[in-house]
């Protein structure tokens, strides 16, 4: 593969490649002003992109030579004060797929390089504009899928991550610099009693790290989705409660109790909170074949769910099947819904309640009654209310979550060497772990193989 020049000037299709009212083709590098320039025409017949004031717009046409492209209103920004730190044009053209790639293809003729995958965010870590959290932030806040994903990432994106880690490098930092000078000048440092009172200094640090780690649960559920699984006896009025979800009519639903037999998953969001839900076949005792691989395949998705569904036909006794599922709640996050209460009812919100130790809400899958407090009720099992993300970091990436899991682990070993009574010297080596740990979240300390891997992940023109 070409090496990347980064002092060279790259552009990129910035906006989806399908038919839209506006397309964007993105210019940066030093020579950005210089090529657009060259196929910019305005009626001002003397202006110089090169010369006009910065963060400014300017209408005219396009052209490559006698040829006419496209009627545009061109950006100019810049650097420092761009996205990428450099000079940069963006081309605002009219949304045809056709046009934008000649346009990109103009500007490439006349003297810029089609950017890699992430290149633009890329050189903006590069030149100092992003860390490596924050420009992660910026691929986790494009794939979002609803509005908590969508708010930590812009939180994170702001340096809400940032700020901690950059924080907890300082005050490590600190730590090794005291104890190297006092090894470096005895005289005037001393390191008497200093074990205790750094012991006192691991703690809150310990506790911050320990705070962010446990947040990862979370983080994952915002990003990723609820993972949740809709139970009950063949006929309870499961695909009828999936439908109302989803919004549409996905899974079959008939009189005949066994109908579905298979798992079947869609996604929906519920006030900003995205489930990725899982049908599934009815749970009974039969001999039917087929509907034994359902059933299992049901057993088989609650064991991997963050949250179960239980629904009840409430309008028949429990019996032995719903005891056996039941059971399949004992330890697991779940909600009982108590389905068809527009019918006489043979179940009993209470009854249900002492049987499995979990909320109960009353539902009728047919008229759709009882789905907003569903929604509330899982709300507030996962994310006790509302988050705030200007003041609370959720971990969402995986690299993040296991550098913080080995900085925590080197301060539990500082932490140790103090307890058995260690040299100085030697407690200097987990709190400089601990720091590098934490500097490849910011990408301070890590790795050029690493960098290419992560913005490799980016769509074009981004």
């Amino acid at each position: 593969m070409k090496k990347e020049n980064h002092s060279d000037t790259i552009a990129a299709i910035a906006t989806g490649l399908t038919n839209s009212g506006i397309g964007i083709v993105r210019v940066s590098g030093s020579d950005a002003c210089s090529i657009v320039n060259q196929i910019f025409f305005s009626k001002k017949k003397d202006l110089d992109l090169r010369t006009v004031p910065s963060h400014t717009a300017h209408y005219g046409m396009i052209r490559d030579g006698e040829e006419l492209l496209d009627e545009v209103l061109v950006l100019v920004m810049f650097g420092p004060h761009s996205y990428t730190a450099e000079d940069t044009v963006e081309i605002n053209c009219h949304g045809g797929v056709l046009v934008m790639k000649k346009i990109l293809e103009t500007v490439i003729k006349y003297g810029a390089r089609p950017a890699e995958p992430g290149e633009f965010t890329k050189r903006a870590f590069l030149n100092g504009r992003l860390d490596l959290s924050q420009a992660e932030a910026v691929m986790d806040l494009i794939h979002s899928r609803n509005e908590y994903a969508m708010k930590s990432s812009v939180s994170q994106l702001k340096g809400s991550l940032s700020r901690k880690v950059k924080g907890l490098r300082e005050a490590i930092l600190y730590q090794v610099a005291f104890i190297e000078s006092a090894l470096d000048d005895p005289e005037h440092i001393s390191l008497d009693g200093y074990e205790e009172e750094l012991l006192g200094k691991l703690g809150p640090m310990m506790e911050e790290l320990d705070a962010m780690l446990r947040s990862a649960d979370n983080g994952k559920l915002v990003s990723e989705g609820i993972r949740t699984v809709i139970l009950g006896k063949p006929n309870a009025g499961k695909s009828s409660l999936m439908n109302v979800l989803v919004g549409e009519e996905r899974a079959i639903v008939t009189d005949i109790a066994g109908t579905t037999r298979d798992t079947l998953e869609e996604q929906v969001r519920l006030h900003g909170i995205s489930l990725n839900i899982i049908d599934t076949a009815g749970i009974r005792e039969t001999e039917d074949v087929v509907e034994q691989i359902g059933v299992s395949r049901a057993r088989q998705a609650a064991d991997e769910a963050d949250l179960l569904l239980y629904v009840v036909d409430g309008s028949c006794p429990l019996d032995e099947n719903d005891e056996a599922i039941m059971e399949l709640l004992r330890d697991r996050k779940a909600v009982v819904l108590l389905n068809k209460t527009d019918l006489d009812m043979q179940v009993k919100e209470a009854e249900l309640e002492e049987k499995t130790g979990r909320p109960v809400i009353a539902v009728s899958a047919k008229e759709e009654t009882g789905i907003d407090l569903l929604e509330k009720q899982i709300q507030e099992m996962f994310y006790h209310g509302e988050l705030d993300f200007n003041e609370e970091v959720l971990i969402t990436n995986v690299r993040h979550k296991t550098a913080l899991a080995n900085a925590l682990a080197s301060l539990h070993m500082v932490k140790q060497g103090i307890l058995d009574q260690m040299p100085e010297d030697f407690l200097t080596i987990d709190l400089m772990d601990a720091y590098g740990q934490l500097g490849i979240i910011t990408g301070e300390s890590v790795e050029d193989d690493l960098v290419n891997e992560i913005f490799s992940k980016f769509c074009m023109g981004k």
